[in-house]
């Protein structure tokens, strides 16, 4: 760890020589979540409610996987754009180095800028957090942590498990998007709002379910999970997802031939 914070400082020393743009690049950063917001918004102006969940609901599913994709896309973006190190050949250079080659693509890349629509999202969930009638105690308190902590894990997962497709296809493929984008704007809402077989899919085999449907059900009592508190220590299940994407990118990277420079 102490190597990857070596990374980060000397990433964002080299951001902070354009103050001016990394301002600008942070405030256009909010932008993005806040039309998103606004979109909400005005949805429930129109029709009021969406299947049984009011507004502070649903703003607080938002906020918790806004955040959670906002701090993956911070410091975890060297997997994001990892295809261009193998089209390169530079990552021939990282697998000579006596250190592991997960490490060193996460530290490859950090986008700082993200921090605006991060803080931006933090916002948001303390306010529709505070505006919500669910009585807080402390085990919600852990489990709200834990859904925005296993969100990271969880797109963190899929980053890697994108990258590791250019092992084999050597440029990323944009299908890997329906699970990163695609797989936020889908878990920023309710999962039974969908058809059952996207939140068995979404439950079982990707498990958003346990970021912002399962555990929001015990914090709000809904269904009766109030009287499980099991409920809580469900986003756990994003670290049993790490594993296996994981195991993939070690694969990968067995079967790594180099592209040249």
């Amino acid at each position: 760890m102490k190597l990857y914070f070596k990374y980060m400082l000397m990433l964002l020393r080299s951001e902070m020589q354009y103050r001016g743009s990394f301002l600008l690049l942070t405030f256009g950063q909010c932008l993005t979540p806040f039309t998103t917001f606004a979109g909400v918004y005005f949805m429930f102006e129109r029709f009021g409610d969406l299947k049984g969940w009011s507004f502070y609901e649903v703003v607080l599913c938002f906020g918790v996987t806004q955040m959670a994709f906002s701090f993956t896309e911070c410091f975890a973006r060297g997997f994001d754009v990892f295809s261009s190190l193998v089209v390169s050949g530079n990552f021939d250079r990282l697998l000579v180095r006596p250190r592991s080659t997960t490490l060193q693509v996460f530290g490859s890349r950090f986008e700082f800028a993200r921090i605006g629509r991060l803080a931006l999202s933090a916002v948001v969930l303390v306010w529709a957090a505070s505006h919500m009638e669910a009585s807080w105690t402390p085990l919600k308190v852990v489990a709200l942590v834990l859904m925005v902590m296993s969100g990271i894990v969880i797109f963190t997962g899929i980053f890697i498990l994108a990258a590791s497709i250019s092992f084999w296809t050597v440029q990323g493929l944009e299908v890997a998007n329906i699970f990163t984008d695609g797989g936020r704007e889908m878990i920023q809402y309710p999962l039974n709002i969908y058809h059952k077989w996207v939140k068995r899919f979404f439950t079982f085999i990707i498990p958003f379910g346990s970021v912002n449907y399962l555990p929001l059900l015990y914090i709000l009592g809904r269904d009766g999970a109030a009287d499980h508190p099991m409920y809580a220590l469900l986003p756990l299940l994003g670290l049993v997802f790490l594993a296996p994407c994981l195991l993939v990118w070690r694969i990968g990277e067995r079967h790594y031939r180099s592209t040249g420079s």
